[in-house]
């Protein structure tokens, strides 16, 4: 079926920064827990992420959109006992938080875990063989309530790098993906999990379930909305779904004329859109971007849409890295002009900056003034006093003058 609409690809630059929630300006008043549940329902999962080079990788796509609020709302919403609770954590895009009404959606996939469908090799396999340790870690969960897993574990030889689980360790992450267990709060970083009867409201959990069919339409639907116009693999991206699952759906809804063809500027594949879409007028924002930041996590997404090619280089070896450990895109009127490697050096009260990379043509005198505001406003959301500015590059230079204006350094 061809194509019913175009758009430009500057038109679906801003498509997609409004509907990532880049269509208002930080303002200086407090943010309040209902500005923010409505940020996370409009977005629809947050990435969790346990580097904490900067800070967690979840807080801060909603600073690069609220600008200054207090984490703690975000700790409230997710792991507080009661009303505040507005979140859980489960398997959407990765590990990652999401609106609690999110939660019949999800049900199918925790379904399918259950039967080893959908999860990692190793884990489906414990589940197939050790079954005896998955009820008896259960049943000390459902005794014990709230545990985590180094409470549980029998094991008596230290663990060793990622992935070197303990049994018990195995049976709860079996348990969480098939929704027997979920996640009450946390401890440092360390899950701490129980039974979903004690953490969740009866409200959610006594909702009908949709069917498989249904729960897919439904997040494909949310994808697009959250996206503003996305190939199948983009929409199948947002919340992980499987190719044969995802264009069955979108098939069913194109007929159904909840999502629109369309075609952008361009891409290759043909694209949809919510058939209400409207463009929107230029995104005038500036702000720094978590690695795992819904705007810019799919790849290759963000390549066509930003002619910007990102990889986190973490797991790269310091001699073989091109940008930096620890590099946020910066965008600024609708591009990402720049990436920057950032550190939060927390016992010396500074935020540092490794490296500035501009991006072809460069940042002008406004966009540079903007990337030291952002790299203020960060310091003082992570309390930090100052802004070191450790980069000899060129780009480098210019900042420092840059942030001398904004008492940045």
């Amino acid at each position: 079926m061809p194509a019913t609409l175009s758009f430009t690809l500057k038109q679906a630059r801003r498509l997609a920064l409004a509907a990532q929630g880049f269509d208002g300006r930080p303002t200086s008043a407090s943010v309040q827990p209902a500005r923010l549940n409505r940020l996370i329902e409009r977005l629809g999962v947050l990435q969790i992420d346990s580097v904490n080079a900067l800070v967690r990788s979840h807080y801060l796509p909603l600073f690069s959109r609220l600008g200054h609020y207090t984490p703690d709302l975000l700790d409230q919403a997710a792991w507080s006992q009661g009303r505040r609770r507005t979140l859980f954590e489960y398997w959407g895009h990765e590990a990652s938080l999401l609106p609690m009404a999110m939660y019949p959606l999800m049900r199918w996939r925790m379904e399918r875990a259950s039967r080893g469908e959908g999860i990692y090799r190793q884990l489906a396999q414990f589940g197939q063989e050790r079954q005896d340790v998955i009820r008896r870690v259960l049943a000390s969960v459902r005794e014990q309530g709230a545990v985590g897993a180094g409470s549980l574990s029998t094991r008596q030889e230290k663990a060793g790098p990622w992935w070197d689980w303990s049994a018990e360790k195995h049976a709860l992450e079996w348990l969480f993906a098939a929704g027997e267990v979920t996640v009450a709060g946390r401890r440092g970083f360390e899950r701490l999990y129980d039974l979903p009867e004690r953490v969740l409201p009866t409200s959610v959990l006594q909702q009908p379930l949709p069917d498989e069919p249904q729960a897919q339409r439904a997040l494909l639907l949310h994808a697009a909305q959250a996206l503003g116009v996305g190939t199948e693999k983009d929409l199948r991206d947002y919340f992980r779904l499987d190719p044969a699952d995802s264009r069955g759906r979108l098939a069913e809804l194109e007929e159904a004329g909840e999502l629109v063809r369309c075609q952008v500027q361009g891409w290759k594949q043909p694209a949809w859109c919510p058939p209400t879409v409207k463009i929107p007028r230029k995104v005038a924002v500036s702000a720094l971007l978590s690695p795992f930041d819904s705007l810019v996590w799919e790849r290759s997404r963000t390549e066509r849409l930003f002619d910007f090619r990102y990889r986190l280089e973490i797991y790269t070896p310091a001699h073989k890295r091109v940008y930096g450990y620890y590099v946020l895109p910066f965008l600024h009127n609708e591009r990402i002009a720049a990436r920057v490697d950032l550190r939060a050096e927390r016992a010396l009260g500074r935020l540092a900056v490794h490296a500035v990379h501009e991006e072809e043509p460069g940042l002008d005198e406004e966009g540079l003034q903007a990337l030291a505001l952002n790299l203020r406003r960060l310091a003082d959301w992570l309390g930090l006093a100052r802004v070191q500015l450790n980069c000899a590059r060129a780009g480098g230079v210019r900042l420092a003058g840059a942030l001398a204006e904004v008492g940045g350094d």
